[in-house]
């Protein structure tokens, strides 16, 4: 997932198509390290959760050597956002091109709406590793490279009201892994779904 250290203000006149987390390229012996590398994590993530797997326990199980694991991906935090990005390039790719209302051909508002839902169903689904992967370093989140996708979506959504750009960082800003994950216990899924709607909603309706 790449990473841009200029911050989140640097996608502002960036096509969105531009923004799109492109998928790695590589030689084919590198492609099969990284493809066991990640499959070996996934399933030991699944299988005893993200904080509890080290990266000695992913090297083992993918039959590669830890310092190829530490070149490769950095720490925990790199390997969770690798996991990410192929369930990232299908958010994006129904953004761009997909049936209305979360691609194009429906109104902003309806689309905003959509995009809310869809975001929320990709975070609760992988919220373990979202959320590794945007607080592995203070203001990890915004230099991430989907975040500039998602901003730069939504802000070109709410073209039409006084400065779109803060209103896109304001309505991500309950999206954060972390922010979901301290409310989820207290709230529940239904109530943070019901909230974050009615947030983008209003924003919408503007």
């Amino acid at each position: 997932m790449p990473h841009d250290h200029n911050g989140p203000q640097s996608a502002s006149a960036t096509p969105l198509e531009l923004l799109r987390t492109p998928p790695p390229k590589e030689r084919a012996d590198a492609a099969r390290n990284r493809a066991a590398i990640l499959d070996a994590a996934a399933s030991l993530f699944a299988e005893h959760g993200v904080d509890a797997v080290s990266m000695d326990q992913v090297a083992a199980a993918a039959g590669v050597g830890k310092g190829t694991l530490f070149r490769r991906f950095g720490d925990k935090a790199g390997l969770a956002a690798s996991l990410l990005d192929a369930r990232e390039r299908v958010l994006q790719e129904a953004v761009l091109h997909g049936p209305p209302p979360l691609g194009p051909g429906a109104p902003p508002a309806d689309r905003l709406a959509a995009f809310a839902d869809a975001y929320l169903d990709y975070l609760l689904k992988h919220l373990p590793l979202v959320r590794m992967s945007e607080t592995a370093a203070p203001g990890a989140r915004y230099r991430i490279g989907a975040y500039r996708f998602w901003h730069r979506h939504v802000t070109l959504l709410l073209g039409g009201i006084p400065d779109p750009e803060h209103t896109a960082h304001a309505l991500l800003a309950p999206l954060a892994a972390e922010h979901v994950t301290a409310l989820l216990p207290e709230l529940g899924e239904e109530r943070v779904r019901a909230g974050v709607a009615r947030l983008w909603r209003d924003a919408g309706a503007r």
